[in-house]
């Protein structure tokens, strides 16, 4: 998808009729590969037509993040789901929240405190979750947990999906991608897990001006995919 800014050519952005799809003007909107957008939920409609309708005299697309993932439901992921579930269970392999710390023990017990309520509540949705180990040793997934998480995942519809690849993908964690997807957690605990190696660093040795602009990144998309997942219930 082109990032380039395109004037906007519509004076005002709505969903149709039918619940499904948004207007510009009296045009459909269209994903970039020509197919015309219709949202699985009302919800979803409201929220890319009022992305759209907030555009100001160029739309921005990186000012659209439900638009962009709705896009990639339609164009992109039915072609890719089982790709898409290869990404989710790699990360599963080597999931964030199964690498601990093994010192110091303010950090320990931080990442104990995010991190383990996450991976018990994956324990309770699946039946099993994967082994913590302490520094960064290899967690590979048990084959009856590699099945269970394949299933679960290839049974999501293709937004469901996309969403969730995308939020395995910015937190480096199946289990934190799919505790938001199910609202588990909220957009910020999702970060605040996410992101606590990081967040440590910046309280331990100081403000660093890149780093921080990096987190601040990853909390606007985790708050931009809790809206998604939210306006797909």
């Amino acid at each position: 998808m082109t990032t380039e800014p395109a004037r906007r050519f519509y004076k005002a952005a709505s969903v149709a009729e039918d619940g499904a799809g948004v207007m510009l003007d009296q045009r459909r909107l269209r994903t970039p590969n020509g197919a015309v957008f219709a949202a699985p939920t009302p919800k979803l409609a409201q929220a890319v037509a009022a992305e759209w309708d907030a555009q100001a005299e160029l739309i921005r697309l990186a000012s659209m993040p439900l638009t962009q993932l709705a896009f990639a439901a339609v164009d992109a992921t039915p072609g890719r789901r089982d790709d898409l579930v290869r990404h989710v269970l790699k990360h599963a392999e080597t999931d964030l929240l199964c690498h601990r710390a093994e010192a110091p023990q303010a950090l320990v017990e931080r990442q104990d405190a995010l991190w383990t309520p996450i991976l018990e509540w994956f324990r309770g949705q699946l039946g099993s979750a994967p082994s913590v180990v302490r520094g960064v040793i290899a967690a590979p997934l048990s084959p009856g947990l590699s099945e269970a998480l394949s299933e679960r995942t290839q049974a999501l519809d293709d937004f469901t999906l996309t969403g969730l690849a995308h939020g395995v993908g910015l937190s480096g964690s199946a289990m934190i991608g799919f505790a938001l997807m199910r609202g588990a957690v909220d957009a910020q605990r999702a970060f605040e897990a996410a992101a606590l190696d990081d967040l440590w660093s910046l309280e331990r040795w100081g403000e660093d001006a890149e780093a921080r602009e990096r987190l601040n990144r990853l909390q606007r998309d985790l708050a931009a995919l809790d809206r998604f997942f939210q306006a797909l219930q």
